[in-house]
């Protein structure tokens, strides 16, 4: 039956991280430590009493944009019917449509767009995963939480451990540091910690040149890794496709990039054995589900990044097995928590996402936009 949104609710909050995250961009002075992350909730009500929530977000930079996008966009969905989400897309894009189809602009989409799959698998009874249609009930996790560059050796050790105890099953590490020598050194100690049948992987971070990622890409051969992550500055098609074929590592990419047009070069040069969108960064789950449809035609594996709470659903419904990135930032931002056990984060039975907003959400939302209903 259609409905009709008669509010939306936006929120721009800052998630204060623990500690300072350094990986390679910062040992290499492109960028400073992280310290928090911004996030753009969205929040949907039909006149029906329907509600569906959504977020995108940035690291650094780049929140507040957000935010201001889609405060000037988002009237343009009161009365729409909210099941129409492809039309919808279509219609914020163009009302934004002079600063493009990618960046911030398509990231503050992102966020009304998962909201609009969130609320749309509820009013269905299902998980989001269930309503695209799953081919899995769990999918494969690897923890990256604990493998930064900022951390001594021995931690990542006994991160890892600890993530495996906690039910992961596989382990990223970054490498990216100045010296090659101390990335072989710290891959070396970890795969010796870990022994030869934990999936291990790495992540450059786009810090390496051509000659430098064939060198170190070679060495690392011994490893038996999972995959090598941004090898090279994640614009450069070329190279990573010449890197793919010349390996027999498996090479990954696509977190950094903000559309699906974007992705479309990584596959049409075969410049990756696994790809990588991110849904809050390519415009949404609508976007997403388009670039899983080239990626399988392709057969390409997938291990989507960051942001788990969206992507296990997206994960469960793409035909080859895939991998989710395990990030533990987030937690303080939801009320549940995903199970994980046996190597695999597993489906739950609440409908749409099956994440409500935290109280803290509130404590640190820094600006907010009631749109629609009585204000």
């Amino acid at each position: 039956m259609s409905d009709r949104i008669t509010e939306i609710t936006l929120s721009s909050v800052t998630l204060p991280l623990k500690n300072a995250i350094s990986d390679a961009k910062v040992l290499t002075g492109r960028q400073r430590p992280m310290i928090e992350v911004a996030f753009l909730f969205a929040e949907i009500r039909t006149e029906s009493g329907h509600e569906g929530v959504g977020f995108s977000y940035s690291k650094r930079a780049g929140g507040p944009a957000q935010f201001a996008h889609a405060r000037e966009v988002a009237p343009e969905l009161i009365g729409e019917d909210p099941s129409d989400i492809g039309r919808l897309w279509t219609k914020l894009v163009w009302a934004g449509a002079s600063v493009g189809r990618s960046g911030a602009s398509t990231q503050a989409i992102a966020a009304i767009d998962v909201a609009l799959w969130d609320l749309k698998a509820k009013r269905a009874g299902l998980p989001l995963a269930k309503l695209i249609g799953a081919h899995r009930d769990a999918v494969r996790c690897y923890d990256t939480s604990g493998g930064f560059l900022h951390e001594p050796i021995e931690q990542i050790k006994a991160n890892a451990t600890a993530s495996l105890e906690a039910g992961i099953g596989g382990i990223k590490i970054k490498v990216g540091h100045p010296s090659a020598a101390v990335d072989l050194a710290r891959v070396r100690a970890v795969r010796e910690h870990l022994g030869d049948d934990v999936p291990l992987m790495v992540d450059a971070n786009q810090q390496w040149d051509r000659p430098t990622a064939q060198r170190v890409g070679r060495a690392l051969e011994d490893f038996g890794l999972v995959w090598i992550e941004e090898p090279l500055d994640a614009y450069d098609a070329e190279g990573h496709a010449a890197l793919a074929r010349s390996l027999d590592t498996a090479i990954a990419s696509g977190e950094m990039l903000t559309s699906v047009a974007e992705h479309y070069r990584l596959i049409e040069q075969e410049s990756v054995d696994i790809i990588q969108p991110d849904a809050p960064r390519i415009g949404g789950i609508t976007q997403f589900l388009r670039l899983a449809t080239l990626a399988e035609h392709r057969n390409l594996m997938l291990a989507p990044h960051f942001a788990m709470e969206i992507h296990v659903h997206l994960a469960a419904a793409y035909p080859h097995e895939p991998w989710v990135e395990h990030f533990d930032w987030l937690y303080p931002l939801f009320n549940e928590k995903l199970e994980i056990r046996d190597g695999r984060i597993h489906l739950s039975a609440r409908p749409g996402l099956g994440v409500t907003l935290s109280d803290r959400v509130r404590e640190w939302t820094v600006d907010r936009a009631d749109i629609g209903g009585t204000q």
